[in-house]
């Protein structure tokens, strides 16, 4: 389970990007975090990947208040959580196959699982012939779907997409929530912040809205609503 518990974050004594959240979101769950911009979305997902710590409260992760954990606990952590952004940050230099294993390198994954793993998830997403692919030759919606991939092949247990349809059109914006829902309906929570109408209602599940730093709505199966 994730849970913020009376969570405040400011930067040098300005006012609360997030203002006394408290959130719990339990395993499996897809959340869609949403509000205009500034209002605190983003915050929200760095204080869970303890990319930054709150001015007040606690961030749990399972049992693990994460902004307590050693450098090597905080390591292990962030291995249980996949991220995809709205650009993508491929390697440009690695092809489709290359990004992939990567994050299985790093990970600590033998040859032999890379080599088992990456078209398993590849063909998850659906763009199994752009395995020798590089970035530069794909589409925007094809760029997205390798990061998906890549944010997945370690089997996270979450998987965090901070605006990821942002910079997609109307059809690969369809295509790539599809993916998430998939990925959701395989056992995985997905929190998902987006500006976009469509995509939070098209999901239907759950609703956090935010609004200058604060839990304004919380809707069990909710619509984009500001």
């Amino acid at each position: 389970m994730i849970y913020y518990d009376k969570v405040t974050k400011q930067y040098n004594g300005g006012a609360p990007v997030v203002h006394e959240v408290t959130l719990g979101i339990e395993p499996g769950e897809f959340v869609s975090i949403v509000g205009h911009s500034g209002a605190g979305k983003t915050t929200l997902l760095k204080l869970l990947f303890a990319e930054i710590k709150p001015t007040e409260g606690s961030v749990y992760f399972g049992s693990n208040d994460v902004h307590t954990l050693s450098s090597n606990e905080l390591l292990k952590l962030r291995r249980n959580i996949g991220t995809v952004f709205q650009d993508f940050r491929l390697l440009p230099t690695k092809n489709v196959y290359e990004n992939i294993a990567f994050a299985m390198e790093v990970a600590g994954h033998s040859d032999d699982d890379i080599q088992a793993d990456v078209p398993h998830v590849l063909d998850l997403v659906g763009i199994s012939d752009k395995i020798w692919s590089f970035p530069r030759e794909l589409s925007g919606g094809e760029q997205q779907r390798v990061a998906i991939a890549r944010a997945i092949v370690n089997q996270p247990d979450v998987l965090i997409a901070d605006e990821p349809t942002g910079n997609l059109d109307p059809i690969n914006t369809h295509d790539v929530v599809e993916i998430l829902k998939k990925i959701n309906d395989l056992g995985t929570t997905v929190l998902l912040t987006t500006h976009n109408r469509s995509v939070v209602d098209s999901v239907g599940r759950r609703v956090v809205t935010m609004d200058q730093g604060r839990v304004i709505r919380d809707d069990a199966h909710g619509k984009y609503t500001l």
